[in-house]
């Protein structure tokens, strides 16, 4: 088949991690399709090259906003109809239901082809506190509203998301309730794997080293994420501070793995709280050096206010390490190999912790259990059989 897949970012050489899932996707595709990716903002020059197979046209926009994204989407418009040429594309896929779901059924329906939606993201979401969501900015809300009811397919990563978008769509298109596709992103276990042997953390930044062996008895937790709002690391640390007055022994140590605008005010926290002997910021790590992190930790934490699935979950499950956090994005799906706590509450999230590592064994076997699930339904190869599966059905109707 020939696929266009319409993005905000994209990775500018096979090195570059963007966004990893979507590399692994795109790589996995053009084994077998001739596949074009349209990049909207990143990387932030205009041009054509090629990754691993795939044909990618930037379109430089960069942080363009207010009018300057009419000249931007124009162009990309422009620029898919363009490629389509005489042989067209079997398909259009815009990967966020915002600016790229939009030009996707707008092309779509301009070239008389098939367009799907993904979901990837707080498009349907607005948390005015934390200035975070797609139902902030008007023009988002209008391309939302205006591409998801008209797009042959709509797809989520997450039950949770799922029901979200049905409800969405029901409002404003009765004739689609119940149609939102769950089509997880799935995770690379060619890169996340249960290691053989003992793991130790490896060196990951220059400011912030990473102790190659860890103290005898241990507990390590971790938690992968950019230090934003939407995060919530407040609540994490606050958690963590609840749940060491409470575990008697051995002791516990919370490795954050992530940089951001809050790191001063968490590290800050961090102090305030007296508990910054046990809490270590190693900033950013990049993405093919996370495993040996996650296959360090004994548990992972996610105290996230919103996820539209949560590769970091996966990531933890393909190493062998459970998750407790936050009922958010897949974190609810994966039970029992995971333990849900409500949002933003600091108090839940302790009680949850105490919970899981007073008895090791069953932090373990949450581990086991995850790695599993991860391998039944959860793989990158998984998806790309799924995407595919999905894309010869639209291309059919």
């Amino acid at each position: 088949m020939r696929l266009a897949l319409i993005t905000p970012g994209f990775s500018a050489d096979e090195q570059d991690w963007c966004i990893p899932v979507l590399l692994d996707l795109v790589r996995e595709l053009a084994r077998q399709h001739e596949v074009h990716v349209f990049t909207l903002r990143y990387p932030q020059r205009q041009g054509t090259y090629q990754i691993y197979g795939a044909t990618v046209h930037a379109l430089g926009g960069g942080q363009a906003g207010g009018v300057r994204r009419i000249p931007l989407l124009t162009r990309a418009l422009a620029e898919i109809i363009r490629q389509a040429g005489p042989h067209a594309f079997d398909l259009l896929h815009g990967l966020w239901a915002d600016e790229p779901g939009f030009l996707a059924v707008l092309a779509g329906r301009l070239l008389n082809v098939p367009a799907i939606v993904s979901l990837l993201g707080g498009e349907l979401v607005g948390y005015p506190e934390i200035s975070y969501g797609g139902e902030l900015s008007r023009v988002n809300r209008w391309m939302a509203r205006w591409c998801l009811p008209r797009a042959a397919c709509v797809t989520a990563g997450s039950t949770s998301l799922c029901r979200l978008a049905d409800a969405y769509l029901a409002a404003r298109c009765p004739s689609r309730t119940g149609s939102v596709q769950w089509l997880p992103l799935g995770v690379d276990t060619r890169i996340f794997h249960p290691a053989a042997g003992p793991a130790k953390f490896a060196t990951a930044s220059v400011l912030t080293p990473v102790p190659g062996n860890m103290a005898a008895g241990e507990i390590k937790l971790l938690h992968v994420a950019s230090l934003v709002e939407v995060k919530d690391q407040v609540t994490l640390i606050r958690a963590f501070a609840q749940a060491r007055e409470r575990l008697v022994a051995p002791d516990v140590h919370l490795h954050i793995v992530g940089a951001g605008p809050l790191r001063e005010f968490l590290s800050q926290l961090v102090l305030d709280l007296g508990i910054g002997e046990h809490v270590t910021f190693h900033g950013s790590v990049s993405h093919e050096n996370l495993p040996a992190y996650y296959r360090a930790a004994d548990l992972c934490v996610i105290s996230s206010r919103f996820e539209s699935q949560g590769m970091v979950l996966l990531e933890a499950a393909a190493c062998g390490r459970g998750t407790v956090g936050t009922a958010v994005g897949l974190l609810p799906d994966l039970a029992p190999a995971t333990v849900a706590v409500p949002i933003g509450d600091p108090a839940a999230l302790a009680a949850a912790l105490v919970q899981v590592l007073a008895h090791p064994k069953v932090c373990a076997a949450m581990g086991q259990m995850g790695l599993k699930m991860v391998q039944s339904r959860f793989t990158l190869e998984h998806q790309v059989a799924e995407l595919a599966a999905l894309y010869r059905k639209m291309r059919v109707h």
